[in-house]
């Protein structure tokens, strides 16, 4: 029987050499004559461990890795099958801690199918929440959303439910629903990961939202800094179309839905849903006043549905296993699961899916085991670069959306970034600045300008320049940023720095080393 040998096509594996592990795998096939197969899974997004080969067993998929292609030679000797006793041999890759201890429910296929195998797909119980899906009138599917209590994993967390009822309930035509795969947050790449480990989850998602609402097109807008990303995506929209999926004749039901891949432009901001509408439009990407909400006025100023790649994706779960089942995971109004994304300095970096509650301590040293350095952890900053920096103090505060704006933090779109004892927070704080500076899309005065300012007065505390009375106009100015901003770029930008403020004052000035 033909054995199959897995090696990602995922964007980080690749970065890593896994194409060249696959062709040098491919080329020990015919070397020796193997019977086996080179299959390019999607990663599961233990990426400490990337490349990872792994090769089918009766006992299940052994692990080898990371493999860099030199390493190629031996793992596969004589021609022969490496098995669990190989020194390279990580063991039954679904025993690691690292996974075993995940409550994988929008990642279950990652890593595990061929992402362009619809077969695959549907062994994994793909298609399921879309054929419920035509079996029930538009608002059940909303109401499911309701019940289950998702909530946009993009950063606003705004209830999917309530967004789908209101494009729903519009009288205006056409409808859109639109994915927001702009993911620009540092420490992110779930997004990414879903998309190119399995896309039809994405595609059945989408089209779960047009019969939810009433729309027959939905448009993908990805980052454009994820070419690999856009070709997955490509080939499996033509799958998808191909097996009546998507089109004119959505699984023979003689309702209409079809997905089109649009290319971002290259700006963070464009991440923010109205800019993002602008972009698609073929405008600058500026952010728009609200109201009019993009429920009511969004795209082509029509009613649309605009929401994060894993919103969308949770959908399929609400609709295959039951709002009730999805209802069972989290705590409070954080319900179901989030994909956390360790980077930054850490040991395992990687995604973890976990029920909303675990513990940055859970996360970081259960799952991360620590820095990568091997030295202290100092902060750790959740929610990209408008997230807060937390100290020791708040890393058992559990990671859900109230918990986290009770001590003045976000969760955003799931992204974790560690910093060691050597980090310099009053240079992270001087970069939150710098980072909205640059990233503006100047609509609005106090982002705009109040950015520039406060990258310059937080220059002027760290060199001595008058401290006391800069901190004056510091406060002042995020004071500006968050009250006076049109969207959450300006109006987060004071959340790290105040976090500095209040939990690493003293590095904001300088010591009397650097002054000397």
């Amino acid at each position: 029987m033909t054995q199959s040998i897995f090696v990602p096509n995922d964007t980080t594996a690749w970065s890593l050499g896994a194409d060249e592990v696959a062709e040098a795998v491919t080329a020990m096939i015919a070397e020796h004559g193997m019977d086996a197969v080179v299959v390019r899974n999607g990663s599961r997004g233990l990426y400490w461990l990337e490349p990872l080969v792994e090769i089918e067993s009766p006992l299940g998929r052994i692990g080898f890795g990371p493999i860099a292609p030199h390493q190629v030679a031996d793992l596969f000797a004589g021609g022969a099958m490496p098995t669990a006793a190989h020194p390279l041999s990580i063991g039954l890759v679904e025993e690691l801690p690292f996974l075993k201890a995940q409550r994988r429910l929008t990642f279950a296929r990652a890593g595990v199918i061929n992402p362009m195998s619809l077969t695959d797909y549907r062994a994994m119980e793909g298609g399921v929440a879309l054929a419920n899906a035509l079996a029930m009138e538009p608002q059940q599917i909303v109401n499911a959303m309701k019940s289950a209590g998702v909530r946009g994993r993009g950063g606003a967390a705004f209830p999917a439910g309530i967004k789908w009822q209101t494009v729903l309930d519009a009288p205006a035509h056409p409808k859109y629903i639109v994915c927001n795969a702009d993911e620009g947050d540092s420490g992110t790449f779930a997004d990414r990961l879903l998309m190119e480990a399995d896309p039809f989850q994405l595609i059945e998602g989408m089209a779960i939202a047009g019969l939810a609402v009433g729309a027959e097109l939905g448009i993908i807008y990805l980052r454009s800094e994820y070419p690999r990303t856009e070709a997955v995506m490509t080939e499996a929209l033509a799958l998808a179309r191909n097996a009546g999926m998507l089109g004119p004749d959505l699984l023979g039901s003689g309702r209409a839905f079809d997905i089109a891949l649009r290319m971002g432009a290259g700006a963070y901001i464009c991440g923010e849903e109205t800019s993002l509408l602008e972009s698609l439009e073929g405008k600058r990407g500026q952010v728009r006043p609200k109201p009019p909400l993009p429920a009511l006025e969004g795209l082509f100023g029509k009613p649309t549905v605009v929401n994060n790649v894993l919103t969308l994706a949770a959908a399929t779960t609400v609709l295959a296993k039951g709002a009730e089942y999805y209802a069972t995971f989290g705590e409070e109004r954080s319900r179901g699961t989030m994909p956390f994304q360790l980077g930054g300095n850490v040991a395992q970096g990687g995604l973890v899916e976990l029920p909303f509650g675990v513990t940055l301590n859970q996360l970081v040293h259960d799952f991360g085991k620590g820095s990568r350095s091997g030295r202290p952890v100092k902060a750790i900053q959740v929610g990209g670069p408008l997230g807060a920096y937390l100290p020791a103090q708040h890393w058992d505060t559990p990671l859900a959306y109230e918990a986290f704006a009770a001590v003045g933090a976000m969760l955003g779109h799931g992204g974790v970034v560690v910093f060691d004892d050597t980090a310099d927070m009053g240079e992270q704080a001087e970069f939150a600045m710098a980072f909205c500076a640059h990233e503006s899309c100047g609509k609005c005065t106090p982002c705009r300008i109040g950015s520039v300012r406060g990258v310059e007065v937080i220059h002027r505390i760290r060199t001595g320049v008058d401290p006391e009375a800069n901190l004056a106009v510091l406060h002042d100015l995020c004071e500006a940023l968050e009250l006076g901003s049109l969207c959450a770029l300006g109006g987060l930008t004071p959340m790290p720095v105040r976090s500095v403020l209040n939990h690493f004052a003293d590095e904001m000035r300088p010591s009397e080393k650097g002054m000397s």
